[in-house]
């Protein structure tokens, strides 16, 4: 199956079932390379309406960071850390503060 199949199946899967976050956070992650601003669109759309679905957060901040938002990259961090820990999230919350902790480095924010 290739790329345009799979970005048109994830879709149809949007269509099917627009309240389940993992369609929209699986086409974000599908189109990330081609199109990152749609993706971020997609990543701040599950955001704001799925704020509790967690394996948005990391990619997220990930491409925020790529695409030069280092505030929104910061916050996302931040607030999945917090996510994590509410959710007792111990394997997620590790990958997120090792992530944001070389993202503090590689921009010198504190």
């Amino acid at each position: 199956m290739g790329k345009l199949d799979r970005q048109e199946l994830l879709k149809s899967f949007i269509q099917e079932e627009p309240d389940n976050p993992f369609n929209h956070y699986a086409l974000a992650l599908e189109i990330r390379e081609k199109d990152p601003i749609q993706a971020i669109e997609i990543f701040d759309f599950v955001l704001e309406k799925f704020p509790d679905y967690l394996p948005t957060y990391f990619p997220a901040a990930q491409l925020f960071f790529e695409e030069n938002q280092l505030e929104k990259a910061k916050s996302t961090y931040e607030k999945g850390i917090e996510l994590a820990k509410t959710q007792n999230e111990s394997k997620a919350l590790k990958e997120l503060q090792n992530a944001f902790q070389n993202f503090l480095f590689e921009t010198d924010m504190d």
